[in-house]
Formats: structure tokens, C-alpha cells, sequence
């Protein structure tokens, strides 16, 4: 008799052409969504190859009962970490039958920012730092705290190492290699300031793929911790009081930033952030209130800042790039729970294109 772990690891290229498409998008509430389809003629790597689908956007708050289809068109593929083979998760954005983009539908407005020429030539390019909390499941409490108390003060957790300060590396490990396998470009990871909580980055990317990306390796993260039992938030502060928030730094450059004389364009850009700070902070994550404080390494949600290796400012510009007179910046307004598709776009379309 099978085991259910045979089943699921069962090698199809064997003996059919079929491939499992694994369709995900974004729902009412920036929850993620899945459906999976046959293809046939496998491996495919270009998403126009791919059908488009539908789905019922009644059940997702997303459309009325008495028209509820909605259109998944494919936009990004990568490989499929959990079946494998020739298998594929895809990411797709979505629209009504007539070809209206939904609200929750952002990658449409971000793909006219990313493909505006004078945004194009400049190769836009991002570093995000994703950070997460892992939570014990049914009690909705962080993972290695105990149960209805809290651990010891921060400090030994970031970066930590041994039983006692590092909770959930399997998963986190887990999710690295998953990414990796499915062509994300991700860079790194590591335990953070509060304990349960963990980030990874995404980059450097350029243009609209470093959200695409970013979408895709938070799926892969909520498939991990379904296997594990454990739940997964985005909140931007899920433990009040004495207690680190969790982000989603942005790192930006253009080819501008990066070349020579680039500390000036880095600059004038950063200018720009600055008298558009209430625009950004509107679009840059629910509940950042509760985050952006002014303690807790975050400056203060109603005051913008920037400066050199400060990470208390809402920009920070690094040494490195204060020395060699180009490079990137980071602006570190941006929660956990943001949107890429908004926030990057933004960004760009900020620094770039608008006019004070």
C-alpha cells in the first residue's frame, strides 16, 4: 500500500507529457489564493503560453454572486518546489470578463509605471526584506514563546543560534532552498530582533519582477508552514509593547544612483520622498501606525527623516554608498504586510517620473 508521501512525490515525466500549472493570486484582503490545472507539452517558461482561467469571485469578495467570474491571466512562472518535475506555480494578475483590472488588481497600474520609458531606461532596481512572524497554531502566539507568558528581553534573538533563541529555522531553511529551486532571486535570511520573528530578501531585482518574486516566495512560505502547522503573519506589530515590529525594508537604485555622480541623484530622489511622505506612508501597509513609532529602530510615522547608517530615520542611505558617491538607498517606511506591486511602483514613479 502507498504512502501518502509517495503519492504526492510520484515521478509523472516517466510517463505522461501532462504538468500540474499551480495558478495563485491575490485576494480581497492580500490573502494569497491557489487553483491547479493539467497542461500538456511541459516544461513551459514563457506565462503567454499558458490559458488563461477563471475562478469564482463570489467566494472571494472579489466579485457579486450574480457575476461572479473572474480572469486569472498568467504573468510570471517558476518552478515547482513541492511537486517538481515539470510542474509550475504561476503568478497571475486579475479582471473581469471585459478586461477591467480589479481593485485589488496592482500589478496593472505598476506594469504602466515599470514600462514608461524614462522609468525603463533607468533600470529600476530593489532589494526587499521580508520579515514575518511564525506563530504556534490555535493560540495565534509566537512560535518558541510559552504559552500565555513572554520569553526573556530582546537581544540574543537576532541572529541568535541554539534552542533557546532560534525558533522555526527548519521552516526558514526550508523556504530558502524552496526559493532557490523555483528561480527566486533570494539573497539571504535571518533570525530577527524578536523572537518567532524571521526575514529573508528578495534581490537585487530589477522592475516588476522583484514583486512578482516577492508574491511568489511569500506563497512558498505559507505553503511550508501549512506542512508545518504553524501559522505565518505579516502583521507590522503582532506583539504590542516592548517588542520589534516587523517590515519590509525597500532598497532602491536606478542606473542613474549607480553610476558616477549618482550620491546627487540619490539625494534629489530622497528630496522627493520626503514632500510625498503622506502619499507613500497612506500606501505602505496596514497597521504601520503601530509600527513606525520612533522607537524600535522606525522613525516616526508623522515625521520624515533620512540619513547615513541611521536606522531610525524612514530613509537610510549606507556608508558604502556615502563613500563611493553612488549606490542604493533604503527606505524603510514599508510594512510587512505591504504591497510590492504599490510600493515599488511608487517608488519609482516618485523618484523618477514626478515633479515637484
Amino acid at each position: 500500500m502507498s504512502s501518502i508521501d509517495e503519492l504526492m512525490n510520484l515521478d509523472l515525466e516517466s510517463i505522461t507529457n501532462k504538468s500540474i500549472a499551480d495558478y495563485i493570486w491575490i485576494g480581497s484582503e492580500m490573502e494569497l489564493r491557489n487553483k491547479s490545472r493539467t497542461i500538456l507539452d511541459g516544461p513551459i517558461t514563457d506565462p503567454k503560453l499558458l490559458p488563461k482561467w477563471n475562478y469564482d469571485g463570489s467566494s472571494t469578495g472579489q466579485a457579486p454572486g450574480n457575476d461572479s467570474e473572474v480572469i486569472l491571466c498568467p504573468q510570471a512562472i517558476f518552478k515547482d518546489p513541492f511537486r517538481k518535475g515539470n510542474n509550475i506555480l504561476v503568478m497571475c494578475d486579475t479582471y473581469t470578463p471585459s478586461g477591467e483590472p480589479l481593485p485589488t488588481n496592482k500589478r496593472f497600474n505598476a506594469s504602466k509605471i515599470f514600462s514608461h520609458p524614462d522609468v525603463f531606461k533607468e533600470e529600476p532596481m530593489y532589494g526587499l526584506e521580508q520579515e514575518f512572524t511564525l506563530l504556534q497554531k490555535d493560540v495565534n502566539w509566537p512560535l518558541g514563546w510559552p504559552l500565555g507568558g513572554f520569553p526573556g528581553p530582546q537581544g540574543p534573538y537576532y541572529c541568535g543560534t541554539g534552542a533557546d533563541k532560534a525558533f522555526g529555522r527548519n521552516i526558514v531553511d526550508a523556504h530558502y532552498k524552496a526559493c532557490l529551486y523555483a528561480g527566486i532571486d533570494i539573497s539571504g535570511t535571518n533570525g530577527e530582533v524578536m523572537p518567532g520573528q524571521w526575514e529573508f530578501q528578495v534581490g537585487p531585482t530589477i522592475g516588476i519582477s522583484a514583486s512578482d518574486q516577492l508574491w511568489m516566495a511569500r506563497y512558498i512560505l505559507e505553503r511550508i508552514t501549512e506542512l508545518e502547522g504553524v501559522i505565518l503573519t505579516f502583521d507590522p506589530k503582532p506583539i504590542p509593547g516592548d517588542w520589534n515590529g516587523a517590515g519590509c525594508h525597500t532598497n532602491f537604485s536606478t542606473k542613474s544612483m549607480r553610476s558616477e555622480g549618482g550620491y546627487d541623484v540619490i539625494k534629489n530622489a530622497i528630496e522627493k520622498l520626503g514632500l510625498r511622505h503622506k502619499e507613500h506612508i497612506v500606501e505602505y501597509g496596514t497597521g504601520n501606525e503601530r509600527r513606525l513609532t520612533g522607537r524600535h529602530e522606525t522613525a516616526d510615522i508623522n515625521a520624515f527623516s533620512w540619513g547615513v547608517a541611521n536606522r531610525g530615520a524612514s530613509v537610510r542611505v549606507g556608508r558604502d554608498t556615502e563613500k563611493e558617491g553612488r549606490g542604493y538607498f533604503e527606505d524603510r517606511r514599508p510594512a510587512s504586510n505591504m504591497d510590492p506591486y504599490v510600493v515599488t511602483s511608487m517608488i519609482a514613479e516618485t523618484s523618477i517620473l514626478w515633479k515637484p
